[in-house]
């Protein structure tokens, strides 16, 4: 079996962040938050990355991280186009959202040639994440009727901003540890005690424990789902070209929930204590900043980072 490969969803423009947060740096010498990934994706034992990302963002991207990377890994690229759709369908007009995760990535299924994990780029998880999910797709490949993925679940009280609200897959898990189902919850926000969630703009709010297992978007997959995906990609088009023209997103959960419920996959849930940081909002980043200076003050990161590397 071919060494898994790190898929990096690096598209999105931040709209709510206002800026190319993918290229602002976090660490002492001009490092980005993926540059921190990538360095514990590297440790873990990846050796090829592929980011998704926009065609217009293609100079800054190469020239702000992609570059320097090529010179310690295999670095390949694609592109997330809006008009990259099924036969016989096209963009509505007034578009301009992308299509969602499962999107993305199938936007790389002409250079995934193993199992490979996929993460965002403005979100960092962590040694243990990278850890975890390289040794489960290095030992698990699918067996007969049955796809073996996996994700990394992390306590919904490491994940949230103090700066507003945020998008995450909240999960369902059986006693063998294996996913039975991801809620996606649009809007979650901190509150004492924990966090909660709405699904009508405030008028109600449920709370949520802060041990709930979320997912991160830090997925496993063999080279199957980059077919299911592709299969199904048609009838959530159908759906949301009808309810949703303008904003429906195929989201990598809506995808892993259907093959879950179908039973032809199932999903390992693997685990990380570590602390999420991510830049949703601008107010995010001295609190990201601050977190990645103690960090290598601690040695758990070189200060320089490739050239130590």
């Amino acid at each position: 079996m071919k060494k898994p490969i790190l898929v990096v969803m690096a598209a999105g423009m931040g709209s709510r962040y206002g800026g190319l947060k993918q290229l602002d740096p976090v660490g002492n010498h001009g490092q980005l938050i993926i540059d921190y990934s990538i360095f514990d994706a590297r440790r873990a034992g990846f050796e090829t990355v592929v980011f998704i990302i926009k065609h217009e963002i293609e100079d800054a991207f190469k020239k702000g991280i992609g570059d320097r990377l090529s010179k310690v890994m295999d670095v390949r690229y694609a592109f997330q186009r809006l008009d990259d759709l099924p036969a016989g369908y096209a963009v509505p007009e007034g578009r301009a959202k992308p299509w969602g995760t499962s999107h993305a990535v199938l936007a790389a299924r002409g250079v995934i040639d193993a199992p490979f994990a996929v993460i965002n780029a403005d979100d960092y998880y962590g040694p243990e994440a990278f850890r975890v999910i390289y040794d489960y797709l290095s030992e698990h490949p699918d067996t007969d009727g049955l796809y073996e993925y996996a994700m990394v679940g992390y306590l919904l009280e490491n994940t949230v901003t103090e700066n507003g609200h945020v998008a995450r897959g909240v999960c369902e898990v059986d006693e063998k540890g294996y996913l039975t189902g991801v809620t996606e919850r649009t809007h979650i926000e901190k509150c004492e005690g924990g966090a909660r969630f709405t699904e009508d703009d405030g008028a109600t709010w449920t709370r949520l424990p802060g041990e709930t297992p979320v997912s991160m978007n830090l997925w496993g997959f063999t080279q199957s789902f980059l077919r299911e995906a592709e299969a199904r990609f048609p009838a959530f088009l159908d759906e949301a070209l009808q309810k949703n023209p303008l904003k429906g997103e195929y989201f990598l959960p809506s995808v892993v929930s259907q093959l879950i419920g179908e039973g032809k996959a199932r999903v390992k849930v693997l685990h990380s204590a570590d602390k999420w940081y991510g830049v949703t909002y601008q107010a995010d980043k001295p609190v990201v900043v601050a977190a990645i200076a103690q960090k290598t003050a601690d040695g758990l990161y070189p200060d320089r980072l490739w050239e130590e590397a």
